[in-house]
C-alpha cells in the first residue's frame, strides 16, 4: 500500500534556505535608548550634580608636594625635574632674603622692634668639634643659630662641644666628610682637616683625601641645596714665600712633593674646586687663609710653635726651637679670627681674604713672650729645623680692613695668658677637662 506525502503547509512558495532577505530596518530606539536610561529616575541630575562637586573640591584642595620637592601625584621625569628646579630656586631665594636680613641686623643699619625675634640660620661647622670650630659654633649658638657639627674627630674633641649638649639648637653627628652626607642647611663652614704637622703628616693620603674628596662633597652638598659656603685655607698655600708679607694675589712657592705637600697642595687644590664650583655651578662661595691662631682647646702636643712652648714651659721643659729661631710668625687669638670668618660669611666677597695678625715675631722673641707669662727661668733648647719650614710668615689685611672692615683686636701678650690658664687647667687638672674658657680679651 502505497504512502503519499501531503503538504499541510500555507499555500505560497517557500524560499529557498540559500537565499537572501534584507532584515528590516529598526527604528531609532537605538539612539533613544541611553537618552531614555539617563532621563529616567532623574539621573542626569544625579550626574551634573557630582560633576559640581568634583570641580569645587579639587579648586580648593591646594596641591601637595613632597618635602624633597617631587609632586606626590604622577613621577615624569620633566614635571619633577621642573619642581625640584623651581624648590632649589625658592630655596636660594629663601636664603638669600635671610642673609640680607641678617647682615643689616649685624651692621647696626636697623634694630628689630620690641618683641620680633632675629630667625636664625640653619649651618653646618665641619671640624666643629676642633679648636677653631667649637669657638666658631659658641658664637653662632649665642647668635641664635641652628648648627650641625659634623666631625670624625681625629682631632676634635666632644669636651670642646660638650656645654651645647641639651640645647635644642645644637646637633653633634660623628661622621667623616671623605662620605657624603645630606643636609638641609643656609651656611656650610667647611673647616674639617688636621691643621698641624704632628696631625697632617700622620696620615699624608687622609689629609690630601680630606682636602679633596672632602670639600668636593661639600661643595656638592652646597649645591643641592643652595647653601652659601665658606672654606678656610691656609697661609700655607704660600709655601715658603719670596714675597712678604703676603697678599692673596701672590701665587706662593710650594713643593708639591714634599713632606708638608699633603696639606699645602691639598688646600691648594680645595680652593680650586670652590672656585670652580663658584665658576661652573653658581654656589655662593667664601674662601679665607687663615694664618697661626692661638687660644684655649688646642690639642696640647699637637706640634705648633704656641702649643709647644707653652706646655713645655708648664711642665718645666726646655722650649723646643728648630733651626736658629730666626723665622718669623704672626699670631691671632681665636677669638679674632672667629669675627674675621663670620663677617666674611655674611659679606658678598668671595675673596680669598688673609685672616691673621699682622704682628710679626721670631721664634726667639714668642719663647721670650711665653717665659714671661709662665716661668721667666724657662730654658731654650735649639734642635735643627723640620723640613721646607717657612723663614717668613706676615699677612698683608689690607682687603680684609676695606673690605670687611676686620682687623684683629687681641694682641699676643693679652690673649696668652687666656691660654696658659686653659692649658695648666689640662695639663694638672685643677678643673674638669673641656671646661668652658672665655675665648674674648681685650686688646
Amino acid at each position: 500500500m502505497g504512502s503519499e506525502l501531503i503538504y499541510r503547509g500555507h499555500d505560497e512558495t517557500q524560499p529557498l534556505p540559500d537565499s537572501y532577505s534584507p532584515k528590516h530596518d529598526k527604528p531609532l530606539l537605538s539612539m533613544t535608548r541611553p537618552i531614555q536610561y539617563m532621563l529616567r529616575e532623574q539621573r542626569l541630575v544625579c550626574v551634573l550634580i557630582g560633576i559640581a562637586i568634583a570641580t569645587v573640591f579639587f579648586s580648593i584642595l591646594p596641591s601637595k608636594t613632597t618635602p624633597y620637592g617631587g609632586s606626590r601625584s604622577g613621577s615624569g621625569y620633566p614635571f619633577d625635574t621642573m619642581t625640584q628646579h623651581e624648590n632649589a630656586l625658592s630655596r636660594v631665594e629663601e636664603y638669600q632674603h635671610r642673609a640680607a636680613y641678617h647682615r643689616v641686623l649685624d651692621s647696626g643699619a636697623a634694630k628689630v622692634p620690641l618683641g620680633l625675634k632675629r630667625k636664625g640660620l640653619r649651618i653646618v661647622v665641619t671640624g666643629g668639634a676642633g679648636f677653631v670650630g667649637s669657638h666658631l659654633v659658641d658664637r653662632l649658638i649665642q647668635r641664635g643659630d641652628s648648627v650641625i657639627v659634623v666631625d670624625n674627630f681625629f682631632t676634635g674633641r666632644k669636651e670642646n662641644v660638650m656645654h651645647h649638649f641639651g640645647n635644642p639648637r645644637f646637633e653633634l653627628i660623628r661622621h667623616d666628610v671623605v662620605e657624603p652626607i645630606l643636609l638641609e642647611v643656609d651656611q656650610i663652614y667647611h673647616l674639617a682637616c688636621p691643621a698641624s704637622p704632628v696631625h697632617y703628616k700622620f696620615n699624608p693620603v687622609k689629609t690630601i683625601k680630606t682636602n679633596v674628596v672632602g670639600t668636593l662633597n661639600m661643595l656638592g652638598l652646597a649645591k643641592r641645596v643652595g647653601a652659601r659656603f665658606l672654606l678656610t685655607s691656609t697661609s700655607e698655600v704660600y709655601g715658603d714665600p719670596l714675597q712678604h708679607p703676603q697678599v692673596e694675589t701672590y701665587w706662593g712657592n710650594v713643593n708639591p712633593i714634599g713632606v708638608r705637600s699633603c696639606y699645602d697642595e691639598g688646600k691648594r687644590t680645595a680652593e680650586t674646586l670652590t672656585m670652580d664650583y663658584h665658576r661652573g655651578a653658581g654656589v655662593e662661595v667664601r674662601i679665607a687663609r687663615i694664618f697661626n691662631t692661638y687660644g684655649p682647646r688646642m690639642c696640647i702636643d699637637d706640634g705648633r710653635v704656641v702649643s709647644n712652648f707653652v706646655a713645655q714651659a708648664l711642665r718645666k721643659e726646655p722650649m723646643t726651637v728648630y733651626g736658629d729661631g730666626k723665622q718669623t710668625r704672626s699670631f691671632q687669638y681665636v677669638s679674632d679670627l672667629v669675627e674675621g670668618l663670620m663677617r666674611l660669611m655674611g659679606g658678598e666677597h668671595v675673596g680669598p681674604f688673609n685672616i691673621g695678625n699682622p704682628g710679626e715675631f721670631t721664634m726667639l722673641e714668642l719663647a721670650q713672650v711665653v717665659k714671661d707669662s709662665i716661668d721667666p727661668n724657662a730654658k731654650i733648647e735649639f734642635r735643627p729645623n723640620t723640613e721646607d719650614d717657612p723663614h717668613k710668615r706676615k699677612p698683608d689685611i689690607t682687603r680684609a680692613k676695606e673690605l670687611l672692615g676686620w682687623e684683629p683686636k687681641v694682641s699676643l701678650r693679652n690673649g696668652l695668658p687666656l691660654m696658659v690658664t686653659d692649658f695648666r687647667q689640662r695639663i694638672f687638672g685643677d678643673q674638669k677637662e673641656g671646661s668652658s674658657i672665655t675665648t674674648t680679651a681685650a686688646s
